[in-house]
């Protein structure tokens, strides 16, 4: 009997596809790449529009997939980007429909995107400081991310999620203002620790602001308190009320506390590669096959394929551990 959903050996089913739609980016932030960029991929390498929605398509009809997060790089520069949202909200079974952005850009494309069914969006935001933006992303575009986020909020694009990382003797006093700042503007803020995922491979874990040093700055101001386990599932965040809820924060402290055995995402990069795991040291080629001529059912097989070799964990915390070759702008969140 076929095997129809995206199964590992240990019985986790990836039911979440990121999909990468460019490995290019208009920041620099310093944990991510140098200040000169990188070497981005060629255009003959990059999956087409049509390429991408084939094979979400196949994710979503074949292989049970039924959330999509469309990721960079930065999104926002794929020229075809709402056309690739409108197609992928077209599909059957509809799949949810996201978008993690830097949010240069959105405040001019939200409306558009909302229009072609985009259900939310994630922005990565991690200071409201002007001074300490443009020393993390060495770009001096702060009014442009946060007019991206009103714009989002405007069109119902929610809920608006942001994401922070904090950096230890740049940022990492400012996690109470970041929490106020998105509880004034009815955003849900994450923080998230700081992964091995540079460009440059400079990430020391006795540098990176870990989960407790953030719930340290925020619990007793902000009353926190756990939210139940059991409503957490497989998303990465641990969430926390605030002053008694119903607003909540959330950690994501992929490096402290693992959250490996819940796992149910897979990721495809912007040139056609099935990647198991966010650390993963190899991937698995589906560009070429497509690009031969192979129909829906063999590139549903080579996926499923591609799931059996997922590890049990992405061993961070393992002495052994090599950070991936790819950085995340060219993996995708």
């Amino acid at each position: 009997m076929t095997q129809v959903g995206l199964a590992d050996r240990f019985g986790r089913v990836a039911t979440d596809l990121r999909v990468s739609l460019t490995d290019r980016c208009n920041l620099r932030c310093t944990y991510c790449m140098p200040e000169e960029g990188l070497d981005w991929l060629a255009k003959p390498e990059l999956l087409t529009d049509d390429e991408i929605v084939r094979l979400v398509s196949v994710a979503v009809r074949l292989l049970g997939v039924h959330e999509i997060r469309f990721t960079g790089g930065e999104p926002l520069l794929r020229r075809g980007l709402v056309g690739i949202v409108g197609r992928t909200t077209e599909l059957e079974p509809r799949p949810q429909v996201s978008l993690t952005t830097n949010g240069i850009g959105l405040a001019r494309q939200a409306q558009a995107l909302k229009d072609a069914g985009l259900d939310r969006v994630n922005v990565s935001l991690d200071t409201i400081r002007p001074d300490t933006f443009q020393q993390l992303t060495r770009r001096d575009r702060l009014q442009d991310v946060l007019a991206g986020l009103e714009a989002a909020q405007a069109v119902g694009l929610t809920p608006v999620k942001v994401n922070a990382v904090l950096m230890r003797g740049v940022n990492d006093d400012q996690a109470p203002e970041l929490l106020e700042f998105c509880l004034e503007h009815d955003y849900e803020l994450r923080f998230i620790e700081q992964m091995p995922l540079d460009a440059q491979h400079g990430w020391n874990r006795a540098t990176m602001v870990t989960a407790d040093e953030i719930l340290d700055q925020l619990a007793e101001p902000f009353g926190l308190e756990p939210t139940d386990v059991a409503t957490r599932g497989s998303a990465p965040a641990e969430s926390f009320t605030v002053r008694g809820g119903p607003r909540t924060v959330g950690i994501i402290a992929s490096v402290t506390r693992p959250f490996c055995g819940d796992c149910d995402r897979v990721r495809l990069t912007a040139d056609g590669q099935v990647r198991d795991c966010l650390f993963a040291r190899t991937e698995s080629d589906l560009r070429t096959a497509l690009r031969a001529g192979a129909g829906d059912e063999e590139l549903a097989d080579r996926w499923r394929r591609a799931m059996r070799g997922k590890l049990p964990g992405h061993g961070i915390n393992d002495p052994s551990f090599l950070q991936p070759t790819r950085p995340m702008s060219a993996i995708g969140g």
